[in-house]
C-alpha cells in the first residue's frame, strides 16, 4: 500500500507540474511574449532517467517454441529428457529445478510425475528425483568386488550406468589382470566381464559326464567340419582346401595311424579336467605300486 501510495503522490505532483507549465505559456502569450523564449523546467522533468531497453517477445520466439513442443510432446519423450538428465548430472532434482533444467512440468502432467516415481531407473525419496543404477557402487574397488561376486561373468551393459568412468575402471582392471572382460564371441555386445580365479567352486552334473563320455568324436577333421555345418556352426579350419594345397605343391598327405599308442597320463601331465577323478585312475593305481 506504501507504494502505491507515494506512485499516486508522484503522479500528482507531475499532473500539478504540466498545469503549472500550461499556465504559464497562456500567460506569456496574452502577454505578447514569443512562445519560443526558454522556459527553465523543473529538475524533477528535466532529470530523466534512461528507460530500459524494451523486451520484446519475438526475441524468445524459438525458445518458448521449443518448451511448448516440449510440454505437448509425448510422456515417454518427457520422461526420456528427465532420465538423461539425472544420468548426466547424478544429482538429485525436485519437480520445480527439473521444470527449470529440462522444460519438463510434472506438476502440470501428472503421467510424467507418476511413472517417473515408478521407473526403475529412477529413485524418488518424496521429494527429489535422481538417477538409481542397476548396481549401487561408486569406484573401481567396488566395481572389482562386484565382478568377483559373478563367478559365471557379468554383463558390461549392466555395469555401464554405475559411475560416469566405471569403463575406464573396468580397462583398468583388465589391464591389471584382476578380471577377464571377454568380447568375442558374447551375447552381449559390451561383453562379459569374468573375475580372475583359480578355481570356480561348482559340480558337473553326473548326467552330463556321462553324455561327454559316451560322444563319438569323428577321427578324420572332414567329419568333423561336417557335423559342425549341419548344426549351424562355422568349422575354424579347412581341411579339403588345406589338404588338396598339399597335393597341390607336391606335400604327401599322411594317412591317419589308427594304431597309434594312447598317449597315457602321467605324474607331470597339467591336469585340467580335475572335476573328473575318475579319469585319473592310472595316475593313481601307479602311483600305489611305487
Amino acid at each position: 500500500m506504501a507504494l502505491k501510495e507515494q506512485l499516486d503522490k508522484f503522479n500528482k505532483q507531475q499532473e500539478k507540474c504540466q498545469s503549472t507549465l500550461s499556465s504559464i505559456a497562456s500567460s506569456r502569450e496574452r502577454s505578447g511574449t514569443s512562445s519560443r523564449q526558454y522556459v527553465p523546467l523543473p529538475a524533477a522533468i528535466t532529470q530523466n532517467k534512461p528507460d530500459a531497453a524494451p523486451v520484446r517477445f519475438s526475441d524468445n520466439t524459438k525458445q518458448l517454441q521449443y518448451i511448448n513442443n516440449i510440454r505437448n510432446s509425448a510422456v515417454g519423450a518427457q520422461m526420456k529428457l528427465v532420465i538423461d538428465l539425472l544420468f548426466k548430472s547424478r544429482e538429485a532434482y525436485t519437480a520445480e529445478q527439473i521444470n527449470k533444467a529440462c522444460y519438463v512440468d510434472m506438476k502440470a502432467n501428472k503421467d510424467v510425475f507418476d511413472r517417473l516415481k515408478k521407473n526403475p531407473r529412477v529413485h524418488y525419496d518424496g521429494r527429489r528425483f535422481s538417477y538409481k543404477a542397476r548396481h549401487d557402487i561408486k569406484d573401481k574397488s567396488q566395481l572389482r568386488s562386484l565382478v568377483f561376486k559373478y563367478q559365471n561373468g557379468i554383463d558390461v551393459a549392466d555395469l555401464k550406468d554405475a559411475y560416469p568412468n566405471i569403463m575406464e575402471d573396468l580397462q583398468a582392471l583388465a589391464a591389471s589382470g584382476d578380471i577377464f572382460w571377454m568380447t568375442v564371441n558374447t551375447v552381449s555386445k559390451e561383453g562379459i566381464a569374468y573375475p580372475n580365479v583359480e578355481d570356480y567352486p561348482f559340480k558337473i552334473d553326473n548326467e552330463l559326464k556321462a553324455i561327454f563320455r559316451d560322444m563319438d568324436v569323428p577321427s578324420d577333421m572332414l567329419d568333423v567340419e561336417k557335423e559342425l555345418r549341419k548344426i549351424g556352426l562355422k568349422p575354424a579350419t579347412n581341411t579339403a582346401e588345406r589338404r588338396a594345397a598339399e597335393q597341390l605343391h607336391g606335400v604327401p598327405n599322411k594317412p591317419i595311424d589308427k594304431k597309434k599308442k594312447k598317449q597315457e597320463i602321467s605324474k607331470r601331465t597339467k591336469l585340467t579336467n580335475s572335476h573328473m577323478p575318475e579319469l585319473f585312475n592310472s595316475i593313481n593305481a601307479s602311483s600305489s605300486r611305487n
